[in-house]
């Protein structure tokens, strides 16, 4: 037993070596995460979307602390501390950790600042995210929001060390948080949703946010982090830190700007808009989190490390191998998305608080975001590209004008020509396509590389995808016309599951047909990473 417990540890504890194998790790590990957060999304919707309007406010309670938490938290953590800290780390270990905590308290700080001008100002600001709400509405978002705030304090401590167990290589704990984060939420519902009604699962997120950071605290205190009261600023890396600072947090203003308008815009359409629209956005983001943001975090660290050293034949490389990596693993979800789209939302949030009607509206809105998901998780790691050469203002500009264009095509498509939340999703999906075209011409210009080393073997990954989408499509009308029974449960997962493995067979067949090296990749990182318990 005790074996198998040092194996364990052993395990939880151990370095990703590459790229790759880190990024399949935090996958995983995702993963998982998100089949509880479609749990816990099930859950909500079949507590509190009866309600009218109930589970809208709830949603619009969490756009703040999270706008909040991105500005001053994610801002100093991906553009700034990262690079900075393992460049550090490489020349003076105890500096870097004296620089970690210096950076830490000025962030708790401002974090403090403004969570007290929200917590007092909490009514006003959300009549400001809803202006389309009622009086009842904002009420329950003001008190939600209150509490909210709660959490991103611990989440301030939480991201910080996995940003200082990311630069170490170890991707597994920081990947693990979300998970019991999730558990939380979903205890907080089934537990203290009787009783509280829609502030059990908010409370749940407190607790969530709380085991989210005790999680990482060992295995950081093990690799030297230690808090401690520290605010030298005369330090040259808590300068370094300061100055790509605020281009980041005008970069993140402005990707917020566009959770902000959809907010907005949901607000004056019917009672559950903003609800159905995140219960899309739920699933298209499945692939931009499960690969882009997986893929970006854990290219990273290792992007900082081939800049600071000079090495831009490497990063080069890193480069467009994780770029097509994400390729491949996104275009078949996304063609998933398209073609099963109602049967998705019906089996990921299908309860009978969800009308036929909303169930059809929400599958639209997914398969118009699953059109970009491809672009929208690329442009997660063309975007951490940029910070890993130490800049943050192009980004920043590329953003700006994705932002702009975005708040004028959701309004446009949204409101003036009355398509409800599928215009706010074309509004995004253009946007996302531009985007990541803008980003990467950027890019491949300033490291002098020629977009046909990208495009060869990208159009094979864009060949397989498409022959998947036929063969996900025939097999599901087929199966739903004259074998299962579709208005059932059970049926309609059968109906599902054995279209999208047969969609999935011929992906990997037509993949090994075009020689798509990525394939053979992800089989050797699967053979390497099995634990040796």
């Amino acid at each position: 037993m005790k074996g198998i417990l040092k194996s364990s540890l052993s395990f939880l504890f151990r370095r990703q070596s590459s790229i790759l194998s880190a990024a399949v790790v935090i996958m995983i590990t995702y993963g998982l995460s998100f089949i509880l957060g479609l749990f816990k999304t099930w859950l909500l919707v079949r507590f509190f979307f009866h309600t009218p309007g109930l589970l809208d406010a709830f949603y619009a309670a969490t756009i703040i602390p999270d706008a909040v938490f991105q500005l001053i938290v994610a801002g100093s953590i991906s553009a700034a501390f990262i690079p900075v800290f393992s460049k550090s780390l490489a020349h003076d270990e105890s500096q870097a950790w004296r620089m970690a905590s210096t950076i830490l308290n000025l962030v708790l700080g401002f974090l403090i600042f403004f969570s007290i001008i929200i917590f007092i100002f909490a009514s006003q600001l959300s009549r400001f995210t809803s202006p389309g709400f009622d009086i009842s509405q904002i009420l329950i978002q003001s008190q939600l929001l209150r509490l909210m705030l709660l959490s991103q304090l611990f989440f301030a401590i939480s991201g910080f060390l996995t940003a200082t167990l990311q630069t170490n290589r170890h991707f597994l704990l920081p990947a693990i948080s979300p998970v019991v984060y999730n558990l939380s939420i979903i205890i907080g519902i089934v537990v203290l949703s009787p009783h509280l009604g829609i502030f059990g699962p908010a409370i749940g997120m407190v607790i969530g946010s709380v085991f989210h950071l005790l999680i990482q605290l060992p295995l950081a205190h093990k690799l030297g982090f230690r808090f401690s009261t520290s605010f030298n600023f005369r330090l040259p890396e808590v300068k370094e830190v300061a100055r790509l600072f605020p281009p980041r947090i005008f970069t993140i203003a402005v990707d917020q700007i566009e959770q902000f308008s959809a907010t907005v815009i949901s607000s004056f359409l019917v009672s559950g808009s903003l609800t159905l629209f995140n219960l899309a956005k739920t699933l298209s983001f499945l692939p931009v989190t499960l690969f882009g943001v997986s893929l970006g975090q854990a290219s990273l660290p290792a992007l900082s490390g081939y800049s600071n050293t000079n090495k831009f034949l490497k990063f080069q490389k890193s480069l467009i191998d994780s770029l097509l990596q994400i390729a491949f693993l996104v275009v078949p979800l996304s063609v998933l998305f398209i073609v099963l789209r109602v049967q998705l939302v019906r089996l990921a949030f299908g309860a009978p608080t969800l009308p036929w009607k909303a169930t059809l509206v929400t599958g639209q809105t997914l398969a118009i975001l699953a059109i970009s998901a491809v672009f929208s998780a690329g442009i997660q790691l063309l975007i951490r590209s940029f910070y890993a050469l130490h800049d943050t203002k192009t980004p920043f500009y590329t953003g700006l004008f994705a932002a702009i264009l975005n708040v004028l095509l959701s309004y446009t498509f949204g409101l003036y020509f009355q398509m409800g939340i599928a215009g706010i999703a074309i509004g995004w999906s253009v946007v996302a396509v531009l985007e990541s075209f803008v980003l990467l011409i950027l890019l491949f210009r300033r490291l002098k590389i020629s977009i046909i080393q990208l495009m060869t073997p990208l159009s094979k990954i864009l060949i397989t995808g498409f022959s998947t989408a036929i063969a996900l499509w025939a097999p599901m009308r087929l199966l739903d016309q004259y074998v299962f029974d579709t208005t059932r449960t059970l049926p309609l997962f059968f109906l599902t599951a054995i279209s999208g493995l047969i969609g999935f067979i011929v992906y990997l067949a037509m993949s090994y047909f075009f020689h798509v090296e990525e394939l053979l990749s992800f089989l050797g990182v699967f053979k390497r990473l099995r634990p040796r318990l």
